[in-house]
């Protein structure tokens, strides 16, 4: 089974999220959009758009969304196959968080590495 098939995000946290997303704006061109972050779109090696993007956002340092994790930063992978990935996981003595989020972005599942970064594996749905 084949596990990660590319990076499906990077999400982070900031005292001051506004600021530092005018930050990458300005100084590094990022276009972040109104939802607080931007999407990167794939491309094959000849420059030709191909299907997937990569995320990345500035959150708010008190959302909780990186819980249990203290860490500032979460990665998203993309996987092919979350609910065989996440067994494996939890037969390979992993520590796999039971909470499954499925919807129309597809399916979410969450593991901490050994230093407690919470991993974000993430199924894309049909077609994405």
């Amino acid at each position: 089974m084949k596990r990660v098939t590319g990076i499906g995000g990077i999400f982070f946290n900031a005292k001051d999220p506004v600021a530092l997303r005018a930050w990458y704006k300005q100084h590094l061109g990022i276009d972040v959009q109104s939802w607080g972050g931007a999407a990167f779109s794939w491309a094959d090696e000849s420059g030709n758009p191909t299907n997937g993007t990569t995320a990345w956002s500035i959150g708010a340092a008190d959302n909780g969304h990186f819980a249990p994790s203290k860490s500032t930063f979460m990665v998203n992978y993309r996987v092919d196959n979350l609910d065989a990935l996440l067994q494996s996981l939890r037969d390979e003595g992993c520590n796999v968080l039971e909470k499954t989020d499925d919807s129309d972005y597809g399916k979410f599942g969450w593991v901490m590495d050994p230093e407690d970064n919470k991993v974000e594996l993430w199924q894309p749905p049909p077609g994405m």
